[in-house]
């Protein structure tokens, strides 16, 4: 053998172990997706790429991380294409990288030809890139992604994920957002408004340790914008971020000991509102804790029994019966609407006039109002209509139909059939001794309640096992005596108000906790932990967390994390000798952002709605690093023990300065209250000051009043605390302007919380606010009236104008008299979400 044939063999064999194992892949190799052990592996076989099975008879090509065999990218620019067994993944030697189907069908091309590609490589950090001479990658997979981001890889305008109907896309104005056929976007997450808002090149990246950073060169060292429940923990997991064919984006954790894959952040914690979820004209709602997709009614059809999700068809055609349509309503329902919709198909009318509008317009499919006192309703024009069902939403929608509507069929509803009769007749006798059985069982529980159910020898008993159906995904429940001991006998209190005192505990692992101590409730022991179990189910950065409850006899505790720095309330008013304690204005700008996204989750995001209604400084706690978390979120609802068709005013007492103006027009209480709290506590942020003070320095004015009026002659300074040393100065016009916003008269000219948020955050420009009216709750003389057509408000204050001490333990309530509604389109205006309150100021967690 010549020394030339020699060179070529080993050569040969050299270049068919680089393709087959090494980092280096040399032009005219090939992957075969018959041969199932063929692979181009990085340097520590962490990632290979190779063909996987789809099914037994076809394959895709893509990248794996080698701990779960996780696809981290895909041939076919994220549309999932596939070949059959004689397909072949070839780099030419032209330099393309090239998907052909066994027919020899071009399926996916990387459109490098004649660019110079000289190799590719496969990299430990899961990059596969086409190189030429000099090393310049031509193309890369981690420049064009799939449906996948992992750490290491950048995340930059232009890229865009995919997976079916569903992409992820970064706007130039560094906005992330989902979006649904190009068109709708239901989902965004933004720069946070401390960076230069001239972004030249921003991106995103998820960190190996759980965290995701968005980064622009105007602030390299990045904004944490989300955060894995497990970020920071283990060295040996993988992270990678993916949006799935539900339309959802999810950070996932990889444990490399036993491969077990686990989401540990959702972009939507509610997956009904991702929009087309349940297809066209299809309605998402909850079993237990799942998504399932449904028909408005029986005069529709699902598309594909096999898949509901592929959404529902009218039996008949609303051009089939031209003249014979009708508006089949839908309670609790809402049609999602996401920008660009909102814009040109949102009016202001009544409930009839929503329904009767789409029922007289040719292009109209369906509508929604929503009760949230805006009066808004949205009618849907576009051929693709997304619903929302649930008890919880505030809403009420039309679909149009032809013919007499026909509602669904209750899930309860008998559907046997035609059972034979010795069938109908056993079926009959056993249901008779069943039924006979538990009367008898119910006899004895009652029987048992009733002598023995309040004794302290039997309540913990009863307690313990009536509790054992929440054992499952339940906050951890404790019993009375426990509480007792971790609190060393309820000896440390940490304050007190309306809802109970709250005191210091340390459990027995050693986690100190706030245990509050609740009066007044007057639910049974099933709706208590019910309304429980729907508080603990919200889990926020910005909410404080609820760590455990006691249902032990009559007696009811909520545990809560504790939180070292207590109220906002002591960092803003406070006396000169305290002036260690101010906050920084950075401190205090992240505390509003952070609490008004904690109200935009209650709002907005969680599962059921949750309306506080009592927004104010001692219900924002700060943690070590002043985190602000919201407290006391669901206590009202808790406290409201009876669903009352209509809620005597009478009784309502509201913390001074923060009640909305609907509290004192018989206006139903919507999360616009909410807003106008947080309204004024942004000014209090602000400045330093009360809302309600009046001195010398305010001209004898409420401050609110006075602090528009210097704002209308451009004196931003003046409101502004003079404690701080320095601020930015377009953050404080911001938050000045929101507040204004927040606090005006009507609840329509409110914003919502999520667009507080991104005002906040400069991610949308912010109007001229026009000047809040001041809102009759008292004068310095202790009495006010206000007339408002079947109202007549009579305000009172048990204390003076001074502003309250947050050591004290009384407070200023505004006792309220409303006449009863005199005509049935007053009754219309009824809310069962009106919440009683009686609340002080004095307590951190209540």
């Amino acid at each position: 053998m010549s020394k030339l044939s020699l060179f070529l063999l080993l050569r040969f064999c050299f270049l068919f172990t680089i393709s087959s194992s090494s980092t280096n892949i040399p032009l005219g190799s090939t992957l075969h997706a018959s041969y199932r052990n063929q692979s181009w592996s990085s340097p520590n076989f962490t990632f290979s790429l190779s063909f996987i099975p789809v099914t037994p008879f076809s394959f895709v090509a893509a990248i794996t991380y080698s701990v779960g065999n996780v696809t981290v990218w895909s041939a076919g620019d994220g549309t999932g294409a596939v070949v059959d067994s004689g397909g072949t993944l070839d780099l030419l030697p032209t330099g393309a990288l090239r998907l052909t189907n066994g027919s020899g069908t071009i399926v996916w091309d990387s459109t490098t030809a004649n660019r110079g590609v000289s190799h590719a490589s496969l990299d430990d950090l899961g990059n596969f890139q086409l190189l030429n001479n000099d090393g310049f990658p031509i193309w890369s997979s981690f420049e064009n992604p799939t449906d996948t981001v992992i750490p290491s890889q950048n995340f930059t305008v232009g890229k865009i994920l995919r997976s079916g109907s569903y992409s992820l896309s970064l706007h130039g104005s560094g906005n992330l957002t989902l979006n649904w056929n190009n068109s709708v976007e239901y989902w965004s997450l933004g720069f946070n408004s401390s960076i230069n808002r001239n972004l030249t090149a921003p991106r995103f990246r998820l960190q190996s340790n759980g965290i995701l950073v968005a980064l622009d060169p105007s602030f390299p060292s990045g904004m944490f914008m989300a955060y894995s429940t497990d970020y920071g923990e283990g060295n040996d997991v993988f992270r990678f971020l993916r949006i799935n064919s539900d339309g959802n984006l999810r950070i996932y954790s990889v444990t490399r000991e036993n491969g077990n894959i686990t989401p540990t952040w959702v972009a939507v914690t509610d997956q009904c509102q991702v929009f087309g979820y349940c297809g066209n004209m299809g309605i998402c709602s909850y079993k237990d804790v799942n998504p399932i997709c449904g028909c408005p009614s029986q005069n529709f059809e699902l598309i594909d029994v096999n898949d509901s999700r592929k959404g529902c068809k009218r039996k008949v055609e609303i051009g089939d019966c031209p003249r014979n349509a009708t508006m089949l309503e839908l309670g609790h329902t809402k049609f999602l609407t996401y920008p660009p919709e909102v814009s040109s198909q949102t009016f202001t009318v009544g409930i009839t006039a929503c329904r009767m509008n789409c029922l007289v317009s040719s292009s109209c499919s369906a509508s929604t109002l929503v009760a949230d006192g805006s009066g808004f309703c949205y009618m849907k024009t576009p051929n693709f209509v997304s619903g929302y069902q649930s008890a919880v939403l505030p809403s009420t929608s039309f679909v149009k139909v032809c013919g007499q509507t026909v509602p669904n069929p209750s899930p309860y509803q008998e559907t046997s059939g035609n059972d034979n009769n010795s069938r109908l007749h056993a079926l009959v006798v056993v249901v008779v001794i069943l039924a006979t059985l538990l009367v008898l069982v119910v006899l004895m529980i009652g029987f048992w309640c009733c002598f023995y159910g309040n004794s302290d020898k039997f309540g913990h008993m009863s307690a313990q096992y009536a509790l054992v159906d929440y054992a499952s995904g339940a906050p951890m429940k404790f019993s009375y005596k426990e509480l007792q001991q971790s609190t060393k006998g309820f000896s440390e209190r940490l304050g007190g108000g309306g809802f109970g005192a709250v005191y210091r505990g340390t459990l027995a692992n050693r986690m100190v906790v706030a245990v509050k101590q609740l009066e007044g409730i007057e639910q049974g022991e099933k709706q208590f932990r019910m309304e429980v179990a729907t508080i603990s189910s919200t889990h926020h950065l910005n909410l404080v967390r609820l760590v455990g409850f006691c249902s032990d006899g009559r007696h009811r505790l909520l545990v809560y994390e504790f939180l070292k720095n207590g109220s906002l309330d002591n960092f803003l008013f406070m006396s000169n000798n305290e002036s260690e304690k101010s906050l920084n204005w950075q401190n205090r700008f992240n505390i509003a952002v952070g609490t008004a996204r904690g109200i935009t989750y209650l709002h907005e995001e969680c599962r059921d709605c949750i309306i506080h209604c009592d927004i104010k400084p001692e219900n924002i706690l700060l943690d070590e690093i002043y985190t602000a978390k919201v407290s006391d979120f669901g206590l009202a609802k808790l406290m409201n023990a009876k669903d009352q068709r209509y809620l005597s005013l009478a009784s309502i007492r509201g913390t001074r300065g923060y009640l909305a103006p609907e509290w004192l027009a018989n206006l139903p209480i919507t999360s616009k209250c909410d807003v106008y709290s947080y309204g004024m506590v942004l000014l209090e942020i602000v400045s330093g000051k009360r809302n309600f003070e009046v001195s010398a320095e305010t001209e004898g004015k409420k401050f609110s009043v006075w602090a528009y009026q210097e704002f209308e002659k451009g004196n931003f300074e003046g409101i502004v605390d003079k404690r701080l040393e320095e601020a930015d100065t377009k953050q404080v016009v911001r938050a000045i302007l929101v507040s204004f916003w927040c606090i005006q008269e009507q609840p329509s000219q409110r914003p919502m919380m999520g667009k507080v948020v991104q005002m906040l955050e400069g991610v949308i420009d912010i109007e001229r606010p026009p000047a809040p009216k001041v809102v009759a709750e008292g004068s310095t003389s202790g009495t006010s009236i206000t007339q408002n057509s079947n109202v007549s408000v009579l305000s009172t204050y048990a204390a003076s104008t001074a502003a309250p001490s947050s050591s004290s333990s009384s407070s200023s309530f505004l006792t309220i008299g409303v006449l009863p509604p005199t005509s049935e389109s007053d009754m219309g205006r009824e809310s069962s979400s009106l919440l009683g309150l009686e609340k002080t100021h004095t307590d951190p967690y209540s």
